[in-house]
This record gives C-alpha cells, structure tokens and sequence, in this order.
C-alpha cells in the first residue's frame, strides 16, 4: 500500500490519549504492504481497524466503498475524525459483525483480536458468508499472537501461510474458506448457566470473559443486594456481557436498568444475556461512549467494574473517564459501586468524581467501593 500515507497524522481522539499509547504500529504497516494492490478490488473488507489506519491507507491509495467493523464506538468516531482531517471521509462504511459486512469480499484486511473465541467467530463469519475467492490478510504485532491463530484460521480455511516478521509484526495470510467447517464452529453467541448465581452469562467471541464471571464481578455481585435499596433507576457501566444488569433486574422487578458499553461485542452480549435471564423488557442495552447519551442527574445507582488496560498498555485513563461520566449521571443522594484491583488505589480519584467513598467489600486481590453524590 502506498507508503507515503502519513500514519503519524491519525490520532485516537476521542479514545484516551498518552505519550504510550499510538494510533497505528507496524503491524498496520505490514499489512498495508502485504495486502498492495489487492485492496483495490471490488469488495474491500476491514476488520478490527483500531483508529483508521488500514482504512485510510487504503482510501487514500484510490480503494472505495470500503466496508468497516470496528467493535469499540471510539474506534468509530476516531476513524470518522481521522479520515475528516485526511480529506477521506465518505470512502467507507461502518458495518455490524454479519453477514452483510463480507458478503461479496475480495479481500479482507483482519487486525488479529486477541481473543481467540473472537477470531473463530470471525473467521467462522467470513467462511460462511464472503465468496470462495476471498483473500484475507490478519495481522498483528507478535507480542499478542500466538500459534493457536494459525489453527484457528485453519479449522475454516483450506491454506494459512504465516509472513516473515518485521518490526515485531506478522501476518498470515489466509484462502479457500470451507463454509461448511464454519458451520459446525457457529456458535455465537455461547450461552452458559452460572452456578453460583443461576444466571445464564451469553458472550460473543470479542466479549469480555466469555460465559465466565470474572471475580472483580463475581465480588460485586456478592454484595449487589446492599447497593441503594430504594433505587428507581440504576446504569450497568461498561456492561460487558451485562451479568450486573440482569442480576439487578432478576433481584429488584421494580427496577429500570440501563447497561451500557462501547462495544458492539458487549452490547450484543448483554442483549442476549437479559433475554436468556426474562428481563429483557427491564434492561434497555446502548452502545455509548460511557454515559455520553445519559442525563445528567438522571440515575439512583450506577455499578461499575472498569478496565485498567487500553489495549496492550496498563492505563487507568477509562476508569477515570467512567468515574466522571457516574459523577454527571448521578442523582443527588445516588451512589456508584465499584470493583476495582485494590492495588490501583482508586479511592481519592472516586471520591474527587463523586463523592465521599466507603468500602463495601474486600479479597486478596479486588475492593468494592460505594461513593454518594453529594445532594
């Protein structure tokens, strides 16, 4: 692909921004340049473009009508700015994870999500529904890959060639989709009773944790039944697979539950996830860049378990962000309960977003906070 693209141009805005944290990395570039001309073909494909990188490179090298799926909404926005600044809005479109986005592809052009479950959900989407000459192209740096990869492209496809690495980065270059072998791995979104609690958890392949309740959520949901009893509304932020959501809804009937995430992955799960459990008429699911689309002042409850990782960085910039959006979206006298790694000491930053903070809960590993708005 053309190499003269300014990738030092893009930004992830509206995404946290830090010295650490870029916009593209080699793996883009490899791919770009593995891919060529190929990507000029009638049917462009773009999976997992994390700001816009191999999009833009692509548009900027002549291909249209590109087809994108990005599963986090900032990754969106952050394309749309980036292609706005770059004079390359309007040559690409944004996507759902299904069949329309591969229909009729040519070559797809795949960053490699680390998730193995979401590859294979992936892989298995492409099989099935792109044509039998289709071209994809994943890639990403090899700090994240493994050769498990490889096998799982090859359950669906008939050749996997793997690239020389250059600047830590790799891609494996995948042909002859066998959609009936996808078929077979057509398993989204897995459904799975919780033992403990007797919710069903149903995940998408990119969700976090899977059918699993990990354990900052697990502690959380040991002492959910405390969290403000009189609460008329309460907000699932960064829902992930929506079990708080749906374990407020299942407990409190009289409860109005919002869940809430920015990816499409979690959005999807959390949506089945109320339905298996019968609440889905009491758990509206948004896609939202934390509480952007919420009111202020507008809720009784909010209970969080935020990420500490941006990608492959350690970074606590979203869980401050997700601080702040509960401190607007709160009503006065409302509180957030949160799970955090008690190692990250988040407590004077709870109590300067939203107010004066009590520990509710804690293990080894994990503290659970409840912090009241001041009314």
């Amino acid at each position: 692909m053309d190499c003269v693209f300014e990738y030092e141009r893009l930004r992830r805005w509206p995404d946290v921004e830090a010295p650490n944290l870029f916009a593209s990395d080699a793996a883009d570039r490899l791919l770009a340049d593995l891919a060529g001309d190929a990507v000029l073909q009638t049917g462009l494909v773009v999976i997992g473009d994390a700001y816009g990188a191999l999009t833009l490179a692509a548009a900027s090298r002549g291909a249209r009508d590109i087809r994108v799926h990005q599963d986090p909404l900032t990754g969106e926005r952050a394309l749309d700015a980036n292609a706005a600044a770059l004079s390359l809005a309007g040559t690409y479109a944004h996507h759902g994870l299904d069949g329309s986005l591969v229909r009729g592809a040519g070559v797809v052009l795949l960053r490699l999500p680390r998730s193995l479950d979401a590859l294979a959900e992936i892989a298995t989407l492409i099989a099935e529904h792109a044509p039998a000459g289709v071209v994809v192209y994943a890639g990403g740096m090899l700090k994240h890959m493994t050769t498990a990869m490889n096998g799982v492209l090859a359950e669906v496809f008939g050749s996997v060639e793997a690239s020389l690495a250059r600047q830590k980065a790799r891609v494996l270059t995948a042909r002859e989709p066998h959609p009936a072998a996808a078929t077979v791995l057509d398993r989204w979104p897995e459904r799975l009773r919780d033992p403990d609690t007797g919710l069903w958890v149903c995940a998408h392949g990119a969700a976090f944790a899977g059918t699993a309740v990990d354990i900052g959520t697990r502690l959380l949901l040991s002492v959910l039944d405390r969290a403000v009893p009189d609460a008329r509304t309460a907000i699932d932020l960064g829902c992930g697979t929506g079990v708080l959501a749906s374990a407020l809804a299942v407990a409190r009937p009289d409860l109005r539950v919002i869940a809430t995430d920015q990816s499409a992955a979690a959005v999807a799960s959390a949506s089945a996830t109320a339905a298996a459990n019968g609440v889905a008429g009491r758990v509206t699911v948004v896609r939202d860049d934390g509480l952007a689309s919420q009111p202020d002042a507008s809720a009784d409850l909010v209970v969080l378990n935020p990420p500490f990782h941006i990608g492959g960085a350690v970074h606590t910039g979203i869980a401050h962000r997700m601080f702040a959006d509960a401190g607007r979206v709160l009503s006065p006298g409302g509180e957030l309960w949160t799970v955090w790694n008690s190692h990250l000491g988040y407590r004077p930053a709870l109590e300067r977003a939203v107010g004066p903070t009590r520990q509710i809960a804690r293990n080894p590993k994990f503290t659970v906070t409840a912090s009241r708005k001041a009314g």
